[in-house]
């Protein structure tokens, strides 16, 4: 029996993922805080594993805490999507921080692939400061979008400029809910650009928090041309790819901690991002 913790050390969430024998025994999705390494150390404390591999933001402070093997982003969502959607030729990942689109090869690898990561514009974290603004939790703003009759257009994706936008607009009396909507096909157009930029094929896989938004999916799903599957849990395929990849590179036949591919500690990983390794 060997057990590996997946773990994607974003910038909002740190996502957990429990394989053991390549089936998946349990997924966790913890707040980050001010302190990710924190959050990472209590679910690597918890021990019920021979071995960690990260991925994220996080994952190379992660590392030099715990020792241990660290993943791209890029190859971890590209592992996950394709274990969860065989037939999955893209995926969109949008969390807190950044967006990723990826063209997927044979067996989970990848080819083509796009990341922003220098800025928040049309990532959870702009929508979570737009929802705010606009007096809504995340889930209460994706429904009030699907309902407007029209939207009022929302052009800065700056997350500074787009606050005073759609606060002018608030006080202009505009509808809340069809600045959610403008704000929502803003973001929807964002990632449909990545998309067409890559010349993602379908089926598409849509990962991330920012999967869940109702208003989000919908308005990818018709901009997309193509299916687009959405995950049970969105927000752990990540970690579940960084746990495959470990899985995977394990020799048949080991079956304990201690595995070279890991080094010697039975609790051990690593992280970082920007480029595909």
């Amino acid at each position: 029996m060997t057990i590996v913790l997946g773990l994607d050390v974003g910038s909002r969430t740190v996502d957990a993922v429990w394989l053991e024998d390549g089936v998946v025994m349990e997924s966790l999705v913890v707040d980050s805080g001010y302190d990710a390494q924190e959050a990472c150390t209590g679910l690597v404390a918890r021990g019920d594993h021979h071995s960690v591999v990260a991925t994220g933001y996080g994952r190379h402070a992660a590392a030099a805490n715990f020792g241990g093997r660290a993943v791209s982003e890029i190859s971890a969502y590209a592992r996950g999507a394709a274990h969860l959607f065989p037939r999955a030729r893209s995926v969109l990942d949008v969390g807190g921080q950044d967006t990723k689109a990826i063209v997927l090869g044979d067996n989970g690898r990848f080819g083509d692939f796009e990341m922003n990561d220098k800025c928040a514009a049309g990532t959870g974290r702009f929508l979570e400061v737009m929802a705010a603004t606009l007096g809504y939790d995340l889930a209460e703003m994706g429904v009030a979008a699907l309902g407007a009759g029209g939207s009022a257009k929302v052009s800065a994706m700056c997350t500074v400029f787009a606050e005073s936008e759609v606060t002018t607009l608030l006080h202009r009396g505009e509808d809340r809910g069809r600045i959610a909507l403008g704000v929502c096909e803003s973001v929807a157009g964002r990632m449909l650009s990545m998309l067409k930029r890559i010349d993602a094929p379908e089926p598409l896989v849509f990962a991330g928090g920012v999967a869940r938004n109702v208003a989000v999916l919908h308005l990818v799903s018709l901009g997309f041309k193509g299916a687009v599957l959405v995950p049970v849990e969105p927000q752990t395929v990540g970690a579940l790819g960084a746990a495959f990849i470990g899985f995977d590179r394990i020799p048949r036949g080991d079956s304990g901690p201690g595995h070279p591919s890991f080094g010697s500690s039975p609790a051990s990983f690593s992280s970082s991002r920007t480029t595909a390794e």
